[in-house]
This record gives C-alpha cells, sequence and structure tokens, in this order.
C-alpha cells in the first residue's frame, strides 16, 4: 500500500512532467503581450508553489499573487481573545484545531493560556470533541472551531452528535469562513484602485478541497460576472502546473471560463450531503471580520437561532470583548493576506518574527505565507 501511495505522488511530482507544462506555459505566454497576476487563494498551493520553485520556471510575465486561504491567519486578534478568555473560565476545556494554539491575540495566544493553567486541547479531527466531552462530564467544554468549507460540514456532524448523544456540556464557537465572498471583496477592493495594477488580480487557481464540499459551481459568477477566469485546482505541483497552462491558454484564446483540473476528486456540484447538514445548521452571518481585509458581508457562518443553546457566544456573551483590535504596528499580515506584499517585504520577517516567535498569524500556520518563504526560502 505504502508503496501504491508513493508511486501515486510520484506521478504529481515527476519533474519531466513539470518541465513539460513550464515549456507549454512559456511558449503560450510569448504569445501575450501582457502579465497575468493569477492568484493562489489557498495555503496549499502556496506551499506547494514555493516548496518545488515553480515561479522559478515560469516565463517573467506569469505572476503569483498569494490569497487569504489560510483560516488561522485570517482569524483577527478579537476572536483569538474570545479563545483565550474562554479557556480560563473555571472548569473549562477549550479544544481546537493545530495551529490554532499558537496564534497571539492581544491578551496572549492559547498555548499562553495553557501555561497560565488553561486546559487547552487541540484535535486532529473535530469528531473528537465528542470523546472529550464524554469523558468529562464535570467540565465545560468549548470547541472553538475555524475553517473553510472544508471543515465546516464535521463541525457540522460535531453539533448532530451532540444532539442526538444528549451532550450538556459541549458547547461552540463558530469561526467558519466562506471562499466566494472574500474573492468578490479582494476584486472589488482591487478595482477601485486603478494604480495598483502590479497587484490586480487576472485569474485564480480555485481552492481544491473547499469545492469537494461546495462544488466547482461556487466560482461561475467570476468568469460571468468579473471577468477573471477560474481554474480550480489540486495541491501536487503537476496539478498546479497543468491549471497555470490552461489559465494562460484562456487567454491566449480570449477566453473567459470557470475549468476543472482537479477532476478526479471535484465535482461542479460538490458533496449534496455536507451541503446539506451545513444548511441544517448553519446560516450566514451579516459580516465577519477578516484579519486584513475588515468586515466582509456574509462571508462566515453562524449557528442557526434554534441551536442557540449550543452557542459559546451567545452564552457567554458578557464576558467576550466587542471592540476591535488592531495588529502589530510593524507586522504586515493583513497587506499579505489581501496578496498586496510578499513576506520579504515585511521588517521584522525572519527577525523578529519566526515560526517559533511569530508577531503575525502568517507566520503561525503551516499554511501561512510567511511560513512558506520561511521554510521554502524568497523564491518568489
Amino acid at each position: 500500500m505504502e508503496l501504491e501511495l508513493k508511486n501515486l505522488y510520484d506521478d504529481f511530482r515527476d519533474g519531466k512532467t513539470i518541465k513539460a507544462y513550464a515549456k507549454i506555459i512559456e511558449q503560450d505566454a510569448d504569445k501575450l503581450d501582457r502579465t497575468i497576476n493569477i492568484m493562489e487563494v489557498c495555503g496549499g498551493h502556496t506551499h506547494t508553489i514555493m516548496k518545488f520553485g515553480l515561479p522559478q520556471l515560469l516565463p517573467e510575465n506569469i505572476k503569483f499573487i498569494h490569497g487569504p486561504g489560510c483560516p488561522v491567519c485570517i482569524m483577527p486578534k478579537e476572536r483569538i481573545d474570545h479563545a483565550y478568555i474562554l479557556a480560563l473560565q473555571p472548569d473549562t476545556i477549550l479544544v481546537t484545531l493545530g495551529d490554532m494554539i499558537k496564534v497571539p491575540g492581544s491578551k496572549g495566544s492559547l498555548q499562553q493560556a495553557r501555561a497560565k493553567g488553561a486546559d487547552v486541547r487541540f484535535v486532529y479531527s473535530p469528531m473528537e470533541v465528542l470523546k472529550i466531552a464524554k469523558e468529562n462530564p464535570d467540565k465545560k467544554i468549548i470547541f472553538f472551531a475555524i475553517g473553510f468549507e472544508t471543515t465546516t460540514p464535521m463541525t457540522a456532524v460535531v453539533i448532530e452528535q451532540t444532539i442526538i448523544l444528549g451532550l450538556k456540556n459541549l458547547y461552540f464557537h463558530i469561526n467558519h469562513v466562506t471562499v466566494p465572498e472574500v474573492m468578490r471583496e479582494l476584486i472589488d477592493s482591487r478595482d477601485i484602485h486603478i494604480d495598483s495594477y502590479n497587484n490586480q488580480i487576472d485569474a485564480f487557481l480555485g481552492p481544491s478541497h473547499v469545492s469537494v464540499i461546495s462544488g466547482a459551481k461556487i466560482y461561475k459568477e467570476f468568469p460571468a460576472t468579473y471577468n477573471r477566469p477560474v481554474v480550480v485546482a489540486g495541491f501536487e505541483p503537476v496539478d498546479v502546473m497543468e491549471a497555470i497552462s490552461m489559465l494562460v491558454k484562456q487567454f491566449v484564446e480570449n477566453r473567459c471560463e470557470l475549468e476543472v483540473q482537479y477532476k478526479r476528486v471535484v465535482t461542479m456540484e460538490g458533496n449534496l450531503n455536507a451541503q446539506n447538514v451545513i444548511d441544517k445548521y448553519f446560516e450566514k452571518r451579516e459580516l465577519f471580520k477578516w484579519r486584513g481585509l475588515g468586515n466582509v458581508p456574509d462571508s462566515a457562518l453562524k449557528l442557526k437561532a434554534e441551536y442557540s443553546f449550543l452557542d459559546a457566544e451567545l452564552i457567554y456573551r458578557d464576558i467576550l470583548p466587542i471592540e476591535e483590535v488592531e495588529d502589530h504596528k510593524l507586522c504586515i499580515c493583513g497587506d499579505i493576506l489581501r496578496g498586496m506584499a510578499k513576506p520579504p517585504e515585511c521588517t521584522i520577517f525572519g527577525t523578529a518574527c519566526k515560526p517559533n516567535t511569530p508577531i503575525g498569524s502568517c507566520m503561525v500556520s503551516s499554511e501561512g505565507a510567511c511560513a512558506a518563504y520561511y521554510k521554502y526560502g524568497n523564491l518568489l
């Protein structure tokens, strides 16, 4: 089995195939009299691009712009403060997913709350939260749920099981966000500043795992309304290079379409069962603050009113701050998340701000752009 998996990965990391796509892209790009700025929305794509040095294989008129596709990175400090305060409540266990523990808020990180005696635990699967709740009936368990459409169905299933099992000690602080709304915001905020052409978004690499759940259909508006082509791409270097080739080909042929490169996993309609369980328990928030982008309408989810008895934001609202918190003055994480700057442009990148001493969220997360640059080198 391990050999089969290795051979499968080898196919999608094959150097000859990658170079063949680079040659096709170069030939097509030579037919263009302009630069194409491609935004990879997903942090997983950013790490692939950096790890395999893909920009070095591309012609000068094909550029990458990094997007905000890291659920840890986009979390504003005030919501991290919520987690910090909840973790310090008596007889409470706060549970979240991996990288969230290290992100600093204005009061500290969850790692620092743990050092003060808080019971903070990270899990690899939201389903582990149910086990923690069963094993600690005398404690209040608060799940600080994060993620894009990819992880939202798992949180919904945990909520469903909480109700079915009659667990009375499990609560949810929901921070799930959605991709299309922030893509619109990124386009709209640029289109009003015609002097920032170098940072204009001409095309998108669509997030693949998000698309497995929601379907590629969620991107139809971008070619149709915004005149930006989208190709949904897998995470391996061959996937990314093929998707770039597909985008460049569209510009050469004067097309603007939604295409799926990651056809082995992504369909146009997506996972209908997952969509149904999300719709059962969640509804849109009017506003949600994204780090670096501010309040983006309809870009996040909250529990429906009939499940308010599980909603930690409502149950603990009297102790949770509502004031917005500014980022560190020297940190340009916001600009990086909007694709208006790259990590080496930050004066504290790699000096005061490192993975073991992060000042900004982009250095904390395994999907963050700063972490990618720090780990793989300044290739872009």
